[in-house]
């Protein structure tokens, strides 16, 4: 029976757990959120109060948080590639490595994309710019790691890749990345040549009118 997934296909979130799943190749049902929808939103609510997505249900169990979901798919449906290396010095990095792209370049991004969500006088300027200068420190960084690696963790595609995909892809229309970081340039363009990721941006496609902010170019 296949796995119920609760998100939406243009969440960075979502994005990020179903990559785990096309990596593996693993089925699963959508429950696609519509925050206009009262019963879709109570259903959520039922399998995870936060009301938060992705959550999965998989045979009676309950799952939320992309980064856990990620390592289930791993364990429980694994093709032969590990998202999560068995070597526990390149697993710690790649943890590491997913923490940063959540934190560090995720959270930034959506600050700034909530606040043009916002009522005029409930947007917060010093937030927004503190956001965009946590970004461009961190693509700086990004692009000094990046010098050395194929991918975020190493020489694998593993649960940071994960994270990283949807990251940068948003970041990049939020705050574009100048194109000196160029290490970090051709590490997003392998991201987005990645097939489990490139079948992320095709079925978010049609969604992209959602996206708040003016982007001259939604590569």
């Amino acid at each position: 029976m296949p796995i119920t997934f609760y998100g939406h296909r243009f969440s960075a979130y979502c994005q990020k757990a179903l990559v785990a799943f096309y990596e593996h190749g693993v089925d699963y049902t959508l429950r696609a959120i519509d925050f206009e929808n009262p019963e879709i939103l109570a259903e959520l609510e039922d399998v995870w109060r936060l009301k938060r997505m992705p959550a999965i249900i998989d045979d009676g169990r309950t799952l939320v948080e992309s980064t856990i979901i990620i390592e289930y798919i791993d364990v429980r449906y694994n093709s032969g590639h590990h998202l999560i290396p068995q070597d526990p010095e390149i697993a710690l990095e790649t943890r590491f490595m997913d923490r940063f792209f959540d934190n560090y370049v995720s959270t930034p991004q959506m600050t700034v994309v909530f606040d043009v969500l916002r009522e005029q006088q409930n947007r917060d300027p010093y937030g927004v710019n503190k956001a965009i200068e946590l970004l461009e420190t961190s693509y700086g960084w990004l692009n000094d790691k990046m010098a050395s690696r194929h991918w975020a963790a190493g020489d694998d595609f593993t649960l940071a890749d994960c994270a990283a995909g949807p990251a940068l892809f948003y970041a990049h229309w939020t705050h574009p990345i100048d194109r000196k970081y160029s290490h970090l340039n051709s590490y997003r363009d392998r991201l987005m040549e990645r097939p489990s990721f490139a079948r992320c941006i095709e079925e978010a496609r049609p969604y992209r009118h959602l996206f708040p902010l003016e982007v001259a170019h939604m590569d």
